[in-house]
């Protein structure tokens, strides 16, 4: 499922600010499952867990950005709400097909 080469190069584009939005999510969500009371082992065990869950939601959506998988990454950035529709409308209309499909089955 390769995308056309000027699909790839918004592809790179869109990964770099995606990711930079993610990043500042986890980070704001870090910073308030920190928020410690007595219980600091708790809150440490708290607070890995979130880090490894968004960890694996982080690769999943940004890990091993190449031309054969760079719509279905776009369609995990897309399921994680880190893309606008603006954003979306720089692709071609097949690329955004394709990214449609793939979100059409995951609803189904």
């Amino acid at each position: 499922m390769e995308i056309k080469e000027s699909d790839w190069k918004v592809f790179r584009s869109l990964h770099s600010f995606a990711l930079e939005r993610y990043c500042k999510r986890v980070l704001e969500e870090v910073r308030v499952a920190a928020e410690c009371g007595d219980d600091y082992h708790d809150c440490y065990r708290r607070l890995y867990r979130l880090i490894r869950e968004r960890d694996k939601t982080m690769a999943a959506a940004f890990d091993d950005p190449r031309r054969s998988n760079a719509i279905v990454l776009l369609a995990n950035m897309i399921g994680e709400g880190l893309l606008t529709e603006e954003e979306l409308k720089q692709l071609s209309l097949e690329a955004q097909e394709r990214i449609e499909v793939i979100n059409n089955l995951r609803r189904t």
